[in-house]
């Protein structure tokens, strides 16, 4: 049975420089997905061209433009660069010049080209669930993202809260205060006889 073996990190967006290349839909796409998750996120977009709404974000979300054709002198000082443009041959080139300088790169629908995934992802307060079809189906992530919406209740920050302010007050070494927290956890995931 084929597995997914990408492993799951959650990046503070805002600390690392990322580079978007392609200022149309699907620049869009993923300029819109990065700051949904991570409004304060540090973005410069690089394009031609911008679409009237990548405009608008921008200004909103501190987002720069640079609106020139790809050079591979804006890569300098990025951490990850996402190529988003329309032209095979570019995004190709982008992902070169990339892994020349041991950036992380997602060239958009180039799975093959892709150091990451744009998963789904679901936000509810400090809880966070990512989700990967390992490239393979967007449309299942987004289904299961919607899914974990729904049963995700809305009072899970409250929970993770309590439970924060908790384990400030158990004593012991690091095992018994996992054990405590274990035992006061383990009516969540309780099955209904």
């Amino acid at each position: 049975m084929e597995r997914n073996d990408l492993y799951p990190v959650f990046l503070k967006v805002h600390k690392l420089n990322l580079l978007i290349i392609g200022g149309g839909n699907v620049g869009l796409e993923k300029l819109t997905f990065l700051l949904k998750s991570s409004p304060n996120a540090n973005i410069v977009m690089l394009a031609k061209d911008f679409l009237p709404t990548v405009k608008e974000l921008a200004m909103i979300h501190n987002v720069m433009l640079i609106q020139k054709p790809y050079h591979r002198k804006y890569l300098k000082k990025k951490h990850m660069v996402i190529a988003a443009t329309d032209d095979l041959k570019i995004n190709q080139k982008i992902y070169a010049d990339a892994r020349k300088r041991y950036l992380l790169a997602n060239i958009a629908d180039t799975p093959e080209l892709c150091d990451y995934y744009m998963g789904g992802i679901v936000t509810k307060g400090n809880v966070k669930v990512a989700i990967s079809t390992n490239g393979k189906s967007p449309t299942t992530a987004k289904r299961l993202r919607q899914f974990f919406e729904q049963v995700i209740p809305e009072d899970i920050n409250k929970l993770v809260q309590n439970l924060n302010e908790f384990r400030k007050t158990i004593k012991g070494d690091f095992e018994e205060k996992v054990e405590t927290l274990n035992e006061v956890t383990k009516g969540l995931i309780a099955k209904n006889s």
